[in-house]
């Protein structure tokens, strides 16, 4: 038998690992037929200027996994004992690409839409695609403190399986009061189910209530993110237009059974619900025994009197399911979020976590608890509304600059991001050109999307970028 193994001297690999991974590799492509004898471990030494000794390690791992077999006072052979598609050589499957197993998928895995990619900024350009916080406005020096706190005599539980799947009781009872003061939210701590986000949030309420082909609504236009979340679960989406006063209820579906609506700052219109239009919602659900899932992802930043009282708190046993997340109020890397959920679906809730993600950090739980109970938090919501509150502001003093009517601000003041509807068709090459990112509206919507709307984010922006990005937008 000849050898073809090559010995890389400056590899940090040693030398006894490079020469078992040539032999391995060798027998698994087919080069090396079963019973083929090797060669001695003193005749491979020789030949590749190094010691017997370090063939001899290669040799014996070969072995103890079988790739080679020793039979006494004959030498070492290659296994006879190899599965024969292990050593057949491996030809291109349907893709072109050599070993590329072809699988059959389910019909949940097909359903699965692509990910929305997240756009690099390019060098020198202004991003008004980046929805969600500026991080570097975080109390990062507050968090760490917090964090090092419950690291210097965390109790045992903390870093062991948590007894409970809906997450930390402290941090609980702490979200239950606070959606209590800011929200007008009416729930118990037992009705707190801690979660990953609002996406694990509409997943487990879709996969919880609907069967394949059940209709759920969905806001037209609305969030791509949910949306497919829903069809994943393999839900009919019906599409219900939104208008300046929110969800038209009226074109409500009969049979549908889950609503999915944002009704404190409609995304991406910015549009709020007004109240005789929840009052309507809440009406019809009852009635038709169906499920509102009440997204509440950025309703703390509202830059005219304070916040609007969610849905949830609107009636007695309100058939809700409201959804918060940490993500805009903190940072998105963070990962918490809860749903408040009927005590009907407490349950089923706490057993869907268990089942598909066990728990949430307990460290990162803890923290967080305190970082409510302390006030840290309203004081950063706080801090951070007059910040984009004044972003805000000079975004739309900038458009009203540089366009006059022919840039129409859509929505309320609130939020992180703004709906903006240009008359001028070239916006979108100017943009292009001179290095200035946007979201076309287009992507929000299921049917008809209206030419010359694009979404603008301004939260991570300063105002000097805020300023620039609209001067080039109206540049010739």
């Amino acid at each position: 038998m000849r050898t073809s193994i090559v010995i890389d001297r400056a590899s940090a690999v040693p030398v006894h690992r490079q020469i078992y991974e040539a032999w391995r590799d060798g027998i698994l492509a087919g080069r090396f037929a079963g019973g083929e004898r090797m060669p001695s471990t003193r005749e491979l030494a020789r030949a590749l200027g190094t010691s017997r000794s370090t063939v001899t390690q290669a040799y014996e791992q070969l072995i103890a996994e079988g790739y080679l077999e020793s039979v006494h006072g004959s030498g070492t052979y290659v296994s006879r004992e190899l599965p024969d598609d292990l050593r057949r050589p491996r030809s291109p499957g349907p893709s072109g690409r050599a070993g590329t197993p072809t699988f059959r998928l389910s019909a949940l895995a097909q359903r699965l839409g692509a990910a929305r990619p997240v756009a690099d900024r390019a060098p020198g350009s202004i991003d008004f695609t980046r929805l969600g916080p500026d991080v570097e406005q975080f109390p990062f020096t507050t968090w760490h403190r917090l964090l090092n706190r419950q690291l210097r005599n965390p109790p045992g539980a903390l870093f062991d399986y948590a007894g409970d799947a809906a997450g930390d009781p402290r941090l609980r009872a702490q979200i239950a009061a606070y959606v209590a003061r800011s929200r007008a939210v009416s729930c118990t701590a037992e009705q707190v189910v801690v979660l990953s986000g609002s996406q694990q949030a509409i997943d487990f309420s879709a996969r919880l209530l609907l069967d394949p082909g059940e209709p759920a609504v969905v806001e037209e236009p609305g969030y791509p993110g949910h949306r497919r979340v829903l069809e994943a679960c393999g839900a009919q989406l019906c599409p219900v237009p939104v208008d300046a006063e929110g969800l038209v209820v009226e074109a409500l579906p009969a049979q549908a059974r889950l609503v999915y609506v944002t009704p404190s700052h409609q995304f991406p219109t910015g549009v709020s619900m007004s109240l005789p239009r929840r009052l309507a919602l809440l009406d019809w659900a009852a009635r038709r025994g169906a499920v509102i899932v009440e997204d509440d992802y950025d309703s703390e930043y509202r830059y005219h009197g304070p916040p609007l009282p969610a849905m949830q708190g609107l009636m007695t046993n309100a058939p809700v399911i409201y959804c918060g997340s940490f993500s805009k109020v903190m940072f998105p890397g963070l990962r918490i979020g809860y749903a408040i959920v009927p005590s009907e679906l407490i349950t089923p809730f706490r057993r869907l976590k268990w089942l598909t993600d066990r728990q949430n950090p307990g460290l990162e739980q803890a923290a967080l608890a305190d970082f409510i109970a302390d006030g840290h938090l309203e004081r950063h919501i706080r801090r951070m509304r007059r910040l984009y509150g004044q972003r805000r502001a000079v975004l739309v003093e900038s458009l009203a600059e540089h366009f006059g009517e022919a840039a129409q601000v859509l929505g309320d003041a609130a939020g992180m991001h703004v709906m903006v509807r240009f008359a001028d068709p070239d916006v979108a090459e100017r943009a292009r050109r001179h290095k200035v990112q946007l979201i076309d509206a287009a992507a929000y919507h299921l049917e008809g999307a209206p030419s010359g709307a694009y979404v603008l984010g301004y939260a991570p922006l300063g105002e000097r970028a805020i300023r620039e990005g609209v001067r080039r937008l109206a540049a010739g």
